[in-house]
């Protein structure tokens, strides 16, 4: 196989599957065929292209095969032939503007497709993953990871929403402004899980990783333009640049993962910062505090050691304590521990993580490794051995395994001498 054309093909794919899945779904009322048609454009790009050469705009070749894909299943579903001429006309009409100015941008309808996957008609359960699969392209089993669910249960609850999207005539639309604030939770939520799933890794650290992240950030953005006025939404976009600052210092020159606390700040983006700074100021304006704004102004903590050479610890434990009564999850509960147990010691540290119920963490690898952590303070050597080999086995990112494992066999020479 011509290797450029495969490169040519997957870099088309991941760069642009939100976009192209979002045109196709808006104008045809069906994610799942919008999917499985983008499926089959990119199987045959692998076909044609090593033959043809790779088209001097891959996006719009794939675009193109993909609305006659649409079209060619809409004649082929014999039950459903009244609908047959309206999908036609639509893709005609597009595949025209198309034709007329290839490579150039087609509409970005990303935001109308993820107000559709946060409509109130879904399980709000299912809210972000299903707009980090459409909108983000992001597989099921990646998603199952993130949300503590099996892989099959949770690509069958995606088909159920993809169908009820469908078959309940759910617009793909940007709700009218009156009606936008009680919409926005399950937005702003899932283009956080998007940011997160990159942050946490389960993309690696390549480009793919980093498009993840670009990506939710760009839908941070996006949603701003349309809500300006939402501290919350602002609230977002300042916790994502917060943490997109850092990610040079993340890893080593060898590839392994630093600590935030052992990070060189010097390596930290300081424009970054600047305009989370002032993004956070500005949704303080609005005097509605929530726990978007309350995460931000967490990493506005952490930010500071870049000017002050020092953490202030006492401030992060009152944030936490307060984002923990905005929201208690999982993931709130854990840094909240990790970090009183860095500003008041290893045993309060563990007292607090005691809190979180043991079914709800027995997946959850970053409460394994703040438990093998404080553990480890506490002299606790076979507790914390064996959470550190808890959290090794479910750490899905090479660079933070090699982290732990390092972590347990210095605690293990510790202990022993």
């Amino acid at each position: 196989m011509n290797l450029d054309a495969h490169r040519a093909a997957e870099q088309a794919a991941r760069q642009s599957y939100g976009k192209l899945i979002a045109y196709l779904a808006v104008r045809n009322r069906d994610v799942a065929a919008a999917e499985d048609a983008l499926s089959e454009a990119l199987a045959a790009a692998l076909r044609v292209w090593p033959e043809s050469g790779v088209p001097d705009s891959p996006q719009a070749w794939l675009l193109v095969a993909a609305r006659r894909n649409l079209a060619h299943e809409a004649r082929r579903r014999q039950t459903r032939r009244a609908a047959v001429p309206v999908v036609r006309l639509a893709l005609e009409e597009a595949e025209d503007r198309m034709n007329d100015a290839a490579g150039q941008a087609f509409p970005d309808d990303r935001l109308k497709l993820m107000f559709a996957c946060t409509h109130p008609a879904i399980d709000p359960a299912l809210h972000a993953p299903l707009m980090l699969q459409t909108v983000l392209g992001l597989q099921a089993r990646n998603i199952a990871s993130a949300f503590l669910v099996a892989p099959e249960a949770m690509g069958q609850r995606l088909v159920r929403a993809k169908t009820k999207i469908r078959d309940a005539g759910i617009p793909f639309a940007v709700p009218e402004r009156e009606h936008l604030p009680e919409r926005l939770e399950g937005v702003l939520s899932a283009i956080y899980a998007a940011y997160g799933l990159a942050w946490d890794g389960l993309d690696g650290e390549s480009d793919s990783g980093n498009a993840l992240a670009e990506e939710a950030i760009w839908l941070g953005r996006a949603l701003i333009a349309v809500l300006p006025d939402e501290p919350e939404a602002i609230g977002l976009l300042a916790l994502m640049l917060y943490s997109q600052a850092r990610r040079a210092a993340r890893r080593d020159e060898n590839g392994d993962y630093v600590p935030l606390e052992e990070q060189d700040t010097t390596l930290w983006n300081s424009v970054l910062n600047a305009e989370a700074d002032a993004l956070l100021r500005h949704a303080g304006t609005f005097n509605r505090f929530g726990p978007f704004q309350c995460h931000a102004a967490i990493q506005a903590v952490h930010a500071e050691r870049a000017r002050t050479g020092t953490t202030n610890w006492a401030a992060l434990v009152t944030l936490y304590e307060g984002l923990v009564a905005l929201r208690a999850t999982v993931g709130a509960l854990t840094s909240w521990a990790a970090i009183v147990g860095r500003a008041l010691g290893a045993t309060a540290g563990l007292a607090a993580l005691d809190r979180l119920d043991d079914g709800d963490v027995r997946a959850y690898q970053p409460y394994w490794a703040v438990r093998a952590h404080l553990l480890a303070e506490a002299g606790d050597s076979p507790r914390a051995i064996a959470a550190y080999d808890r959290a090794i086995g479910l750490s899905e990112s090479a660079p933070v395994r090699r982290f732990l494992q390092a972590r347990r066999a210095s605690h293990l020479q510790s202990a022993s001498s």
